[in-house]
């Protein structure tokens, strides 16, 4: 397998083709990560320079060389270690800007901050796919990818950018996985199990360690002017309680009904992120009776089974770190959210 290795405005550097491992870990909701390892040579360390950009094959995703970069000779190694990240992190050396007041679709809400933010060198964006999950919300002099991030989770969408190497552009897009799973008839079911052969050294990871039921969203004023709005519920042993400061959402250019739905808005947002999180990872074998990037891919949801433990999940795959090594390929997914989820609203 041939890495491809271009500069900054996309153009062509060069090919790497004695890389010992790569794991190109991709990720539906944030913004992916690769690390490489290569023997030290003039023509690598000449190529995988800070700032340059690798792809491989005809993959959409194409990643930035960025963060920590080693080279390392001794007696038992002599290798480069490459580590970045895709290339959404372009949006994460920009700001949201001033304070703005937001509501409508998640997509629109996405396109609007980038178009307000500070441009980005070959940045263009791509229609939406449509997805009508409405979101009301304030921010001032946020992080660009972290918002991206946040509103994929609340509207279960995918993010990426997409180079075009002969155009020397890159294209924000939003995209969004297949139901995959038993239950439903439109698309082939897919079905990971100890039966089906495809899944080893599997993990069930389980979590309600900050499970909220239901909310109090306390807005402007004080003592018994204090605005408040109540979101969620739960009688006994199941309610579990949770107050939360939202005096940061200014009342400056709202109505009242849009105050209060700004702050009811941020009731729901607490209890999603806030809930019981379940999910499998595994390694899977990428061609055993379903073949990945044909079958099923990257936010896909699927029907999970392990007999043995006695679970039966339709799962979203949220990640998928694709390992190269010794001249074969394997794919870890993660079927579920990664545990703990935690979307921090203020950053």
């Amino acid at each position: 397998m041939e890495i491809h290795i271009y500069d900054r405005n996309l153009y062509r550097k060069g090919t790497i083709e004695n890389h010992t491992s790569l794991q190109w870990n991709r990720k539906y909701y944030e913004c992916g990560t690769f690390e490489l390892h290569t023997p030290v040579t003039d023509k690598n360390l000449k190529l995988l320079q800070p700032g340059n950009i690798i792809t491989i094959g005809d993959k959409k995703e194409a990643a930035v060389i960025r963060g920590d970069q080693t080279e390392e000779e001794s007696t038992m190694v002599n290798e480069i270690v490459r580590n970045g990240y895709f290339l959404p992190v372009y949006l994460g050396d920009r700001l949201t800007g001033p304070l703005f007041n937001y509501s409508g679709t998640v997509e629109d809400a996405m396109r609007y901050m980038i178009d307000r933010a500070e441009e980005i060198p070959l940045l263009q964006i791509a229609d939406g796919i449509g997805d009508q999950t409405k979101i009301e919300f304030q921010a001032t002099y946020k992080n660009l990818l972290s918002y991206m991030e946040k509103l994929a989770r609340y509207a279960e969408i995918g993010f990426r950018v997409v180079p075009d190497f002969k155009r020397k552009t890159m294209t924000f897009e939003t995209y969004k996985g297949l139901n995959r799973t038993s239950k439903q008839g439109k698309n082939h079911h897919v079905v990971f199990s100890e039966g089906y052969e495809n899944l080893n050294q599997a993990k069930h990871n389980y979590s309600d360690e900050s499970y909220t039921t239901k909310v109090i969203v306390g807005g402007a004023g004080e003592g018994k002017n204090r605005i408040y709005v109540t979101v969620g519920g739960g009688t006994g042993f199941d309610l579990r309680e949770y107050f939360l400061d939202a005096k940061d959402i200014s009342q400056d250019g709202l109505t009242n009904a849009q105050y209060l739905a700004a702050l009811r808005t941020r009731g729901e947002e607490f209890l999603a992120e806030h809930g019981i999180f379940e999910n499998f990872e595994a390694e899977a074998e990428a061609d055993v009776n379903f073949t990945y990037g044909k079958d099923y891919d990257l936010g896909d949801i699927v029907t999970v089974k392990i007999k043995k433990w006695g679970k039966t999940q339709n799962l979203r795959i949220t990640e998928i770190c694709e390992v190269y090594e010794n001249g074969g390929m394997y794919v870890v997914p993660t079927f579920g959210d990664a545990i703990p989820t935690k979307i921090n609203w203020d950053d």
